[in-house]
């Protein structure tokens, strides 16, 4: 199992001194966060795109660009890229460079996105929400597969034959589909056979099982192997030296993040009493102390009949920044090991005669 990271590059003041921080200083801690990453054996790191003041990530691909030449083992990904807003021969173009400055490092998820402030900000017609993915998705998919490309679609020019660079070392370039809880989203990963991208920010994770179920059966279906339909997970998570320590350095800035979005939204200021059951045995959110974090991703992926990545988000709290360095040790030293372990030894189980 691998076990990650993912930012939005939060920008707010911190939630437990109320200091800020410059931009340019946000900026040098997120790679200075990524660099450690790296150092303590993380698997991969996810950069988001939103297009809002709090969150420094609306040009994700010049962040993973520049932490590509600072690190050496780190998979570099996008959390996710809002294909819909977006030229996906730019996005090929931006990530296939950064697969070369990180030698072959780079990775797409690719999906619509949970804010919309992008729609309009680039000139689209959110009635066009899922056409404009379909279409655009295809186009990547053709982008991956050819040098010269052939084709035509609904909302973008067509190409006739025109040949795109540069090429990525990997052959093929990954491409992850994130999804929120559409049905169709889940079964289209499927029958496409591209590895799944679950964000679970809320409720309880084994109601996503029946989707997850949907999405291997319609791969299945189409005649994708088990290799390829792998499960990721999008998870709300931090680590602390104790239980307690993590959820109250956790709590503040998930609260003020969570009410925040809410008052847009027509949801209810968040609670310490919410917070607390979803950390719960059987909630989505994962802050805890390693051992209890272990515990946790391991019900993630019992519930969810097995899971190959699970990232945590730990921006979304805007904890200070020693804090946020000091939870990446955790994970890569106390965390990643021991479910990396457990899970050659599930393996090696299933396979002994």
């Amino acid at each position: 199992m691998q076990i990650g990271l993912d930012s939005f590059v939060a920008a707010v003041p911190d939630s437990l001194t109320g200091q800020n921080v410059s931009p340019a200083d946000r900026l040098a801690q997120l790679l200075e966060e990524i660099t450690l990453a790296d150092q303590v054996g993380l698997d991969v790191f996810g950069i988001g795109e939103h297009h809002r003041a709090e969150f420094l990530d609306s040009a994700p691909e010049t962040l993973l660009a520049a932490a590509a030449v600072l690190t050496k083992n780190i998979r570099l990904a996008s959390a996710v890229t809002v294909l819909s807003a977006n030229d996906p021969v730019r996005v090929f173009q931006q990530f296939a460079t950064i697969d070369l400055l990180s030698r072959g490092r780079a990775e797409i998820i690719v999906g619509r996105g949970s804010f919309i402030e992008a729609y309009p900000l680039f000139g689209y017609d959110l009635r066009d929400y899922d056409s404009l993915f379909a279409s655009k998705l295809d186009l990547l998919l053709a982008l991956r597969k050819d040098t010269r490309v052939y084709w035509s679609g609904k909302h973008r020019p067509p190409l006739h034959g025109q040949e795109v660079y540069p090429r990525p070392l990997q052959d093929p370039l990954p491409i992850w589909l994130g999804v929120g809880g559409t049905p169709a989203s889940f079964e289209r990963a499927g029958i496409l056979g591209l590895p799944l991208m679950v964000a679970i920010i809320g409720g309880e994770p084994h109601r996503f099982r029946p989707l997850i179920d949907l999405y291997r059966e319609a791969g299945r279906r189409a005649g994708h192997g088990p290799e390829k339909l792998r499960v990721g997970i999008h998870a709300l998570g931090y680590v602390s030296e104790s239980d307690a320590q993590a959820a109250d350095e956790f709590f503040p800035g998930y609260a003020r993040a969570f009410t925040e979005i809410g008052r847009e939204r027509g949801w209810p200021p968040t609670t310490r009493g919410q917070f607390d059951a979803l950390r719960g045995p059987s909630g989505a959110l994962i802050v805890h102390d390693p051992e209890q974090a272990v515990e946790k991703v391991l019900h993630f992926s019992d519930a969810l009949g097995g899971i190959d990545r699970l990232s945590f988000q730990m921006s979304i709290a805007s904890l200070p920044h020693k804090k946020r360095l000091h939870a990446i040790e955790l994970l890569g030293t106390k965390v990643a090991p021991v479910l990396r372990q457990h899970h050659t030894e599930r393996r090696a189980a299933t396979v002994r005669p």
